[in-house]
């Protein structure tokens, strides 16, 4: 059938005289697939999928934060490069007090000479005694 032709109904009438029939099988067929599906004979493109190896990860009995020492190192390894190294030994000694699962690093007020009074807040660095996550990072005003 050619473009000019159109669409001629006698012209689709022989293309389907000369496609085979397609049949269509009965309900047995369905039951038979799916009893095969249920019982596992069929197995999916995901069940043959091989697992991802889990690899071996330690995790301390007391986190990974155990102790106020280690809060206070890795809060200067976090403070360090955001506030400087002078503003950082200007607040020592670095505090850390634990409260539930959560280690909170403060720094100390700064040394001023007598009769100056000092105004501006101190760093907090909040750590996750399970993980070692940064939760929070401040510095008052």
């Amino acid at each position: 059938m050619s473009r000019r032709e159109g669409f001629r109904a006698s012209a689709s009438r022989s293309c389907l005289a000369a496609c085979p029939r397609i049949r269509v099988p009965g309900w047995r067929w369905l039951v038979l697939v799916l009893a095969a599906t249920a019982t596992g004979a069929v197995r999916s493109a995901s069940a043959q999928a091989p697992t991802p190896e889990v690899k071996h990860s330690y995790v301390p009995p007391n986190g990974f934060v155990p102790d106020s020492l280690t809060a206070v190192r890795i809060a200067e390894a976090v403070l360090r490069p955001i506030y400087g190294a002078e503003v950082l030994d200007a607040e020592r000694p670095l505090r850390a007090t634990l409260s539930g699962n959560t280690w909170t690093v403060e720094g100390s007020t700064p040394r001023v000479s007598p009769g100056t009074d000092y105004i501006g807040g101190v760093a907090v660095v909040e750590i996750s005694k399970t993980d070692g996550r940064i939760l929070r990072v401040s510095h008052g005003r």
